[in-house]
């Protein structure tokens, strides 16, 4: 191939990579991308500040921020998620954007890409560490887009060797208050055995794992079983994706009222549902903290259920609560059974008719 042929063949940019190694546990490095306000305290090089974070945590969803850099030019970015594999992928299109939400161009760049694919891995290291690997390409550039990119690398290695330097320096202060918190309670959580407990039930459902699943997802349904024998919800509410809100005020047969809240944290329709379930009193104090996880699974027709929750009480007076956690669960999916059982005979009954 001669010269001439050479240069008129369009640009190929080479894909920009970036991995380091943080001392903190996956999950906690992975929640630092997914939650918007602990995005607030890392994000951009140094001397930036997050003025807006605004999260839609789903594939499909976006991501919505502004950042003031160190001579207070204000910035927006815009991130569209394209995948997301728990605690181990983050795909999504990346790009500079306004306040109303809208793409524009890089204010100090015009000829950077619109938008970017960035692809973020989270690997466990040894120590209890994580390996972190960012990638960033362009996405539907044209050949000078393509160009200003390949030219912008140190750049980037700076931009986000900063906003790496931030992160890790948040993480060790997350942490660090952790240490100090478990060191504060250590000795009243010694005085209560039973402030901590993890259960696993399973069931057998005489119903289609679609509707068992639906069960769980769709408010109408849940306010009909989520609680022991003899309570009802008079607040019932969840949002069927990842990082909705759950929040639920079950009232008892005294008339007690325990409220509870929570967040998605996985949904895999009709597979796998796991949640946070947050006890708290009415001014919304924590009274335990727990972490549920759902599989569904098909069984000759029916669906094999299992439950896998744990538990920890926060204040003393909830350690009775806990020791009934199990029995809790027990009645509660009692009631599920009738409920889907009832639905799945109805279903027949409206095919044969």
């Amino acid at each position: 191939m001669n010269a001439s042929e050479q240069s008129n063949e369009p640009h190929a940019a080479r894909e920009f990579s970036i991995t380091r190694i943080f001392a903190a546990p996956r999950a906690l490095v992975w929640e630092c991308f997914i939650d918007p306000e602990h995005m607030k305290q890392w994000w951009g090089p140094k001397g930036s500040v997050i003025i807006a974070s605004k999260m839609d945590w789903r594939v499909g969803g976006t991501y919505h921020g502004a950042m003031r850099d160190p001579e207070g030019r204000v910035m927006w970015a815009k991130f569209v998620y394209r995948q997301i594999v728990t605690p181990e992928l983050l795909v999504w299109e990346h790009s500079f954007s306004n306040e109303a939400g809208g793409l524009t161009r890089h204010p100090l760049s015009p000829t950077w890409p619109l938008k970017l694919l960035t692809t973020v891995t989270f690997e466990e290291a040894p120590g209890g560490k994580t390996r972190l690997s960012l990638h960033w390409s362009p996405l539907d550039a044209s050949e000078e887009e393509r160009r200003t990119f390949d030219t912008a690398r140190d750049g980037m290695r700076g931009g986000w060797g900063d906003t790496f330097d931030q992160l890790a320096t948040y993480l060790d202060g997350m942490q660090a208050k952790a240490r100090v918190r478990v060191a504060m309670t250590a000795q009243a959580q010694a005085k209560l055995p039973f402030a901590e407990r993890e259960i696993t039930i399973t069931r057998v459902f005489d119903a289609p794992r679609a509707l068992v699943f639906a069960a769980w997802t769709d408010t109408k349904h849940l306010a009909q079983w989520w609680g022991p024998h003899g309570f009802n919800n008079p607040v019932c509410e969840i949002e069927p994706r990842v990082g909705g809100a759950i929040r639920i005020h079950m009232r008892g047969p005294d008339g007690v009222v325990h409220k509870m809240k929570g967040e998605v944290r996985e949904i895999v329709p009709p597979e796998r549902l796991a949640f946070t379930n947050i006890a708290i009193d009415d001014a919304g104090n924590h009274i335990i903290e727990g972490f549920t996880t759902v599989t569904f699974a098909e069984q000759h027709g029916k669906t094999k259920l299992t439950l896998h929750t744990r538990g920890a009480a926060v204040v003393e007076y909830a350690v009775a609560f806990i020791k009934g956690m199990e029995a809790g669960w027990t009645q509660s999916l009692e009631r599920l059974q009738a409920l889907v059982t009832q639905s799945a005979q109805d279903m027949k009954l409206s095919k044969i008719v």
